[in-house]
């Protein structure tokens, strides 16, 4: 895997999935098995692909039918550090904002940070 294009497979492939069966076989290939997705400064990092995979199960469940995530600029990268802006919600409607930053070690997501904009 090209590990420039990581963070946007990430939110594109993983996060846009509806599919908890495919979801977490592309995570297995994205994240590394002991990942940790920060979601606030205010709550304890979901560790793992399990745990990750349940928290978009259960997210999604709240979502229109045609909610999906949208780049809203190209990705960025420097070294082992990457940065993704994107929007949440359907094609007439955002419901969210936000931007992504990801550590990558050996050629996989090793920690995701979340930050919302509104």
């Amino acid at each position: 895997m090209n590990s420039s294009i990581l963070l946007q497979d990430s939110l594109l492939l993983i996060w846009n999935n509806r599919n908890a069966a495919e979801r977490l076989a592309l995570m297995e290939k994205i994240y590394s098995s002991d990942i940790k997705f920060y979601e606030s400064d205010n709550s304890e990092p979901f560790v793992g692909l399990e745990s990750i995979n349940n928290l978009i199960q259960k997210l999604q469940q709240d979502w229109a039918p045609d909610f999906e995530f949208v780049l809203t600029e190209n990705p960025k990268s420097n070294h082992n550090i990457q940065h993704i802006s994107w929007k949440l919600g359907s094609k007439d409607h955002t419901v969210a904002t936000g931007s992504d930053v990801a550590i990558i070690e050996e050629e996989k997501i090793k920690a995701l940070y979340l930050f919302l904009n509104n």
